[in-house]
């Protein structure tokens, strides 16, 4: 197998895994831990204490996947001749990229402001916008899920089914 075969797999692969980390951990924790959390501890300090226990721990896997997927993202960049650039919408395929882009872009800066801005925040509103945060993030990632599969299918030389 050719040199360059294996080191796009391996970069294919650590941008498969850090995506999964990053979308599948806010999917989970949003929509399965935290809700399972209130539900048996309730709303007092304790379920925010563990709740905020457990979102600084997964910050690490976060801020990692954000950056190895900016990483590999710009090593795959190149890989098919129908990628015109960064933020490109001369054809199809660059369309799908600059759109997933900018979602990936707000999810950053999502993810950031809602782990630096409101890391110590109380209050029922603060709370009640972090969680509108992190369901925009869980909505914006599952988009983005979308338009890797689109833009694959766009840059391969299989027929559509």
């Amino acid at each position: 197998m050719p040199t360059k075969t294996i080191v796009f797999g391996l970069v294919t692969f650590l941008h498969d895994l850090f995506t999964a980390v990053w979308i599948g951990g806010l999917i989970t924790l949003g929509l399965s831990v935290m809700p399972a959390i209130k539900k048996i501890l309730g709303k007092g300090p304790e379920t925010k204490k563990l709740m905020d226990t457990i979102q600084k721990r997964n910050s690490v896997l976060v801020y990692t996947s954000m950056i190895g997927l900016v990483l590999t993202g710009l090593l795959q960049a190149n890989r098919t001749s129908a990628f015109l650039g960064l933020f490109s919408l001369g054809n199809t395929y660059s369309a799908v990229l600059a759109v997933k882009h900018i979602l990936v872009i707000a999810m950053i800066a999502i993810a950031l402001y809602r782990s630096l801005a409101l890391a110590n925040t109380a209050t029922p509103k603060q709370e009640r916008l972090k969680k509108i945060l992190m369901m925009s993030n869980i909505v914006f990632g599952i988009i983005i899920l979308l338009l890797s599969g689109i833009a694959t299918a766009l840059s391969s030389s299989i027929p559509a089914i």
